[in-house]
């Protein structure tokens, strides 16, 4: 991904609403099929670390794009926005 794409999509980001919220318990199964299901819908989709989280915002972000073959878009404080394109919405 380019830096301009990634700078489009940062922009696009602002006006998303956090959809899903990493907890105390951390990365389960359950999370990563939401995670999957909400990228297949949306491609583009904002979640946040809770306080109470076993993991930072980026150790979420990039374990969460790694089981789910999407792509870190930016990382800020417990927030994070993760890409991936969805094939059948062309």
């Amino acid at each position: 991904m380019t830096g301009k794409e990634r700078a489009a999509f940062r922009a696009m980001a602002n006006s998303l609403q956090t959809i899903q919220q990493v907890g105390h318990n951390g990365i389960g199964e359950e999370l990563i099929k939401n995670i999957d299901a909400a990228l297949t819908a949306r491609e583009l989709i904002k979640l946040r670390v809770l306080e109470t989280c076993p993991h930072t915002a980026r150790e979420a972000a990039d374990i969460l794009a790694e089981a789910t073959g999407a792509e870190v878009i930016q990382v800020i404080g417990y927030r994070f926005v993760l890409y991936r394109k969805n094939p059948d919405k062309e």
